[in-house]
């Protein structure tokens, strides 16, 4: 959990903090910031003036926000969250617009709580109201736990994991419990009425020159934003699978650290194809000293519930133990920072793009959200099979309910992008990306005490990203062209020109194996029987394989069993 909370309430502020197992570490008579026990991002409480603040900040361009304030900047050895802070109080929005990091942070400000996520959404930040009081935590837990907030479960959230495999925007599983969006300050008032300004967003900008040129400027941006990432004087890991994205990191990192560089990667037992020998290739390319990590189905059942717990938002991510292992083996080896090769396919035009493409020029509904409906569907998990997926109380619950294409109707539409490549690369990047890639990221290895950065969410690599004309991201049938010519020096051509295949994760090997016997335990047992959300004829059908020749149907038993994993580990009633 994200170690802080905040609350504005003119009924016993600090006794509020007290009530969701957090120290007040500074109260006035309307809030109370306090800071919480537990693994999580390190938080601290900063000052600057007669600003407070709690959060959970690191900054990559530091010496450039310093510069900025001149005179105003903390002491060199401050906390980043006061200089953030600092330039917040310099600034006002513009200032927190201007750094670079990975950050949440709540700011006592005049009768005010002010809420702030990152660019990309690297931590995450929840808020809730009850009356006309507000509390906000990095951590889902600490919210839902507020007493004065009556919450339950949230059932159009169900609905949206069950599709995305992930929760997709503000919305969470428990009731008026929201998560802010990233790039965003959220202004809480004790009226109880809030006001929510984007700070950052990308834009799409048009720039006509060579793709030698842009390479050419990626290529800069991508060292650059390796380099801030690159801890000082200490050897750092990278989570390396074999594809373009985390070997061009691992190459960057290898030529630009001065330090030890370690590789990891993971492999499975079974038949299942992996991609070992390009992994292999990387780092022996890079001189790393690298490290395959065999991680067995027993290993995934056993460690299943409590990895399922650190997420503040369920995942439906079959790689989610083998993440926290990986994260787990590079704490062990004294590393305190690993980077990851994450955000080249939302930012660049990776998978799902090319198969919207080919929709969107041979469709012939014009219904304007034939498009929306049509990357539901793409999502291939459990979208199609809600009717009979979920039980009739569900599905008569959710007869109101705004439909799933709201979710999607903000960045696929025609508005901030005019290219239709840009608008699916913007809505990956503020869907998948915010609520699921990075965040995932983010716990897992902060729960081994480590920081999980990712180069190419950086925010100047994102902004260019969007100046690149489309023609130069998916050329022809070739996704991340531009991507691949930036670093195409760095690698070898076996690996910058090979297609991607992805991680093949043996879930059903899994779910027919080592997790059969927890899979009838936990979906037919009492505990989901009394939630009611599933029709048992469809589970038990599932559970015995019919269909089994069809794809996804593990990675549909994967999802309804994370689910009902989480809503235990929270306690999450009706």
């Amino acid at each position: 959990m994200s170690r802080w909370c905040a609350f504005l309430t003119s009924d016993d502020p600090s006794g509020a903090v007290r009530a969701v197992g957090g120290d007040p570490v500074a109260v006035t008579t309307r809030h109370a910031l306090g800071l919480l026990p537990g693994s999580g991002a390190p938080a601290g409480y900063f000052t600057s003036g007669e600003l407070t603040a709690v959060g959970a900040v690191t900054l990559f361009n530091a010496a450039k926000l310093r510069a900025a304030l001149g005179a105003d900047a903390p002491p060199p050895d401050a906390p980043d969250g006061e200089l953030l802070l600092r330039m917040y109080a310099r600034f006002g929005n513009a200032g927190i617009a201007r750094a670079d990091g990975m950050f949440v942070l709540a700011v006592a400000d005049g009768p005010d709580l002010v809420l702030f996520r990152d660019h990309v959404g690297t931590r995450t930040l929840f808020y809730a109201r009850a009356g006309r009081s507000w509390a906000a935590s990095g951590s889902i837990r600490a919210v839902a736990d507020w007493p004065a907030l009556r919450t339950g479960l949230h059932l159009p959230a169900v609905r949206s994991f069950l599709t995305f495999a992930y929760l997709p925007g503000r919305e969470t599983l428990f009731r008026d419990v929201h998560e802010a969006l990233p790039g965003r300050c959220l202004r809480l008032r004790p009226d109880g009425t809030s006001v929510e300004e984007t700070y950052w967003e990308p834009a799409e900008t048009t720039d006509d020159r060579s793709a030698a040129a842009h390479a050419l400027d990626l290529r800069a941006l991508l060292e650059d934003a390796t380099v801030r990432r690159l801890p000082v004087g200490e050897p750092v890991g990278v989570l390396l699978s074999g594809g373009i994205d985390s070997s061009l990191v691992t190459a960057l990192a290898a030529k630009n650290h001065d330090q030890t560089v370690r590789s990891y990667s993971i492999a499975f037992t079974g038949t299942t194809p992996n991609e070992l020998a390009y992994s292999g290739l990387v780092a022996a390319h890079c001189h790393t000293e690298h490290r395959v990590l065999t991680v067995p189905g027993e290993t995934v059942a056993a460690r299943l519930a409590e990895t399922v717990a650190l997420l503040d938002c369920p995942v439906g991510d079959p790689l989610t133990v083998p993440n926290l292992l990986l994260a787990e083996a590079a704490a062990a080896d004294g590393a305190r920072v690993v980077l990851n090769g994450e955000g080249g396919d939302p930012v660049f035009g990776g998978p799902k793009n090319l198969p919207m493409l080919i929709f969107e020029l041979t469709r012939d509904d014009p219904d304007p959200t034939a498009r929306a409906r049509a990357y539901l569907d793409s999502y291939r998990k459990c979208h199609g099979d809600l009717p009979v997926l979920l039980s009739p109380d569900v599905l008569a619950a959710l007869t109101d309910a705004p439909p799933l294409t709201d979710l999607l109707a903000p960045t696929l539409t025609a508005g901030a992008m005019t290219s239709l490549l840009n608008q699916l690369l913007h809505t990956n990047l503020r869907t998948k990306g915010a609520h699921h890639i990075l965040t995932k990221v983010e716990r897992l290895t902060a729960a081994s005490g480590l920081e999980g950065r990712a180069p190419l969410f950086d925010r100047a690599v994102i902004d260019h990203a969007f100046r690149v004309p489309p023609r130069f991201k998916l050329a022809g049938a070739t996704e991340k062209w531009i991507l691949k010519e930036a670093v195409r020096d760095l690698l070898p051509a076996t690996i910058v020109d090979r297609p991607k295949s992805g991680m093949r994760v043996p879930v059903q090997q899994w779910l027919a194996g080592p997790l059969r016997d927890l899979g009838h335990d936990l979906l037919l047992g009492r505990s989901a029987r009394a939630r009611g959300l599933f029709r048992e004829d469809t589970i038990r059908a599932w559970l015995r394989g019919d269909g089994a020749l069809l794809p996804r149907q593990g990675g549909k038993l994967w999802l309804v069993l994370s689910l009902e994993l989480w809503l235990r580990a929270f306690d999450v009633g009706p």
